[in-house]
């Protein structure tokens, strides 16, 4: 007998909806210990061996999982310097933007963004030098780039690999109306206002 997606119970296969309380806890126990063993996983979570393998199985095949790797502190493979730079792109050239910047093996991570910059890059470096390379001789002269502005991070606080939402506290329906402009008619004895 086949069951609906929607019939699948919390302590067996996953369903197609959003990550459920199960598989967050499995996400959390992944995220502590990539490389923790399934039957030690399911004790964790409080269910069964079975039940974990086929979660962990779905999460990867709906892609909530993207892959396993080890997490390396940059410090102690040489990169002691961590920079943003910050991109304002070129109208109409953000394929080749993208293509190029996928290609650039400093940028550990880049994300388009909104307000005085179009993107804005994590940039890896041995030393103050090199990013002055990247930033001066790499980046800034292609024809993509109009404007580039470079922030040396001087400590990283908080590196978290992923956030679940059980992570992060919702917030409180708010006492009044923010965000809304209210229109209020003048009185006859302010007429000379209008």
């Amino acid at each position: 007998m086949s069951r609906g997606k929607d019939a699948a119970s919390p302590s067996t296969g996953r369903t197609a909806g959003p990550p459920d309380d199960v598989d967050q806890r499995i996400l959390a126990g992944l995220r502590s210990d990539g490389r923790i063993s399934m039957s030690a996983l399911a004790d964790q979570v409080g269910v069964s061996r079975a039940t974990v393998y086929t979660r962990v199985e779905n999460l990867l095949a709906s892609g909530v999982i993207t892959g396993f790797s080890a997490q390396v502190d940059p410090r102690k493979v040489g990169f002691g310097i961590c920079t943003l730079v910050f991109v304002t792109v070129s109208p109409q050239t953000w394929s080749s933007f993208r293509r190029r910047v996928t290609e650039m093996s400093q940028v550990e991570y880049c994300a388009v963004t909104t307000g005085q910059h179009d993107a804005m890059l994590l940039v890896r470096a041995r030393d103050v030098a090199e990013v002055h390379h990247f930033v001066t001789d790499v980046l800034a002269p292609l024809p993509e780039i109009r404007a580039v502005e470079s922030v040396l991070v001087m400590d990283e606080v908080v590196r978290r690999p992923y956030l679940l939402p059980h992570d992060v506290p919702t917030s409180p329906p708010p006492t009044q109306q923010v965000g809304m402009t209210r229109f209020i008619r003048a009185s006859d004895d302010h007429a000379g206002l209008e």
